[in-house]
């Protein structure tokens, strides 16, 4: 059973709140294929996870937090990328404005961003004097062809081997690995969960039309481009939670207890 967190707002719908709950709930193995911070903007994750030599953001560390067992924040997030503000640089490799990439962590290797300056710190804890360098889109591309898809495959046949796994996508992209078929999904946003069968979900990003993805240079599906095509299992109405219940899964378990139960029996568990 694979159940799917998609949010419908780009920044915090609440995705990495709902699946830490729902691990709770399911008793299930969590898993972000994909993610990634901002030097500037959450500086302390960053500090955190260079403590321990190490890439990785707070979404990662929850989801580990939450499920049974002492899985590493890398063993379920496998390709995490560093970014940091650069006001008035242009789009940079990547098309972003006022932002630069710096580095991928794939796996236990890095690639960085020949173009973008690394901060001391990055330099000290982690071991980039190896990273793979690239300096334009198209070393970008073979560098994704070489790291970045055989890991995602290779959590693939994690998630599938996995008897009750929770998939938190990234953003508002409608899967965080594409091909990925779901038994249910839930698609979050401030105030509202919608749940929706897994098949048709996965139908419905097929036909949805994407653009660019500038990780992997695929097509790459919007949750609004999605859910515009096909109609909700159900709808749940969401009331904001304190932050005393958002830290603690068992709490957020109890909170949405309804919308969980409702999202289980519709993947038939």
């Amino acid at each position: 059973m694979t159940l799917l967190v998609a949010g419908a707002d780009r920044v915090d719908a609440g995705k990495t709140t709902v699946s830490a709950g729902l691990i709770a709930h399911a008793d299930a193995v969590g898993f972000k294929p994909r993610a990634g911070n901002d030097w500037w903007f959450h500086h302390d994750d960053c500090l955190r996870a260079l403590g321990e030599s190490s890439l990785y953001g707070g979404d990662a560390r929850t989801l580990v937090a939450a499920a049974p067992g002492e899985l590493r924040p890398e063993a379920i997030n496998p390709i995490h990328r560093l970014w940091r503000p650069a006001p008035g640089s242009g789009p940079g490799l990547l098309g972003q404005d006022d932002r630069e990439f710096v580095l991928d962590r794939v796996g236990d290797a890095y690639v960085r961003n020949a173009r973008a300056s690394v901060p001391d710190r990055v330099r000290e804890a982690l071991p980039i004097a190896d990273a793979t360098v690239v300096d334009s889109v198209e070393e970008l591309n073979a560098a994704i062809e070489r790291y970045h898809l055989p890991a995602l495959d290779g959590l693939t046949q994690t998630i599938e081997a996995t008897d009750r796994a929770v998939v938190e996508s990234y953003g508002d992209v409608a899967r965080p690995i594409r091909d990925l078929v779901p038994t249910a999904v839930a698609v979050v946003e401030p105030g509202r969960v919608r749940l929706y069968d897994g098949d048709r979900y996965a139908d419905a990003c097929t036909i949805a039309s994407g653009s660019a993805s500038p990780l992997t240079g695929q097509l790459e599906e919007f949750v609004s481009g999605v859910t515009e095509l096909i109609d909700p299992i159900e709808t749940f109405q969401t009331a904001s939670l304190d932050r005393r219940t958002r830290e603690d899964p068992d709490r957020i378990a109890a909170a949405y207890d309804r919308v969980y139960r409702r999202l289980l029996a519709a993947a038939g568990w």
